[in-house]
């Protein structure tokens, strides 16, 4: 069951390896891809969100590139999806646009993990990190001068 403060759900996101990108560039080079050819933006994964209320209540997917989370999208919706061997899974559709967020280093793990609002990584523009290269920008908020 979700959590439930004074009769509303409350905001959870998730967060994501984006496996196989090297930047956030490469990241949106790869989803215009596939929205130019008339595709939408799912990310198919195994299990379905059991805080899926939550996530549908302005949740996003943070992606992280090389260790620091980078950019987050907006959770549109969850719908039935099919793995690649036919095998039932949860697609996660997600909002074309690409936020980037104050780059904060994240250890590695497998799959996606809930990530709570608090916890979030503010977009960029709330501070002066987005002309900073990713990984200096992750380097001196963990010093605390960011």
């Amino acid at each position: 069951m979700a959590r439930v403060e004074f009769g509303v759900f409350m905001t959870v996101h998730l967060k994501k390896l984006s496996v196989g990108s090297q930047s956030l560039d490469n990241l949106r080079d790869w989803q215009a891809l596939r929205l130019a050819h008339g595709g939408r933006l799912v990310h198919v994964t195994r299990n379905r969100p059991r805080r899926a209320e939550e996530l549908l209540d302005g949740g996003s997917i943070y992606w992280i590139i090389k260790g620091v989370v980078t950019a987050r999208q907006a959770i549109i919706d969850l719908a039935e999806a099919q793995r690649a061997d036919g095998t039932p899974a949860c697609g996660i559709v997600l909002s074309p646009e690409i936020i980037q967020v104050a780059p904060t280093k994240m250890r590695i793990f497998q799959g996606w993990r809930y990530l709570e609002e608090k916890d979030a990584p503010p977009d960029i523009g709330a501070d002066n990190a987005g002309d900073m290269p990713t990984e200096l920008a992750a380097e001196l908020r963990d010093l605390g001068i960011l």
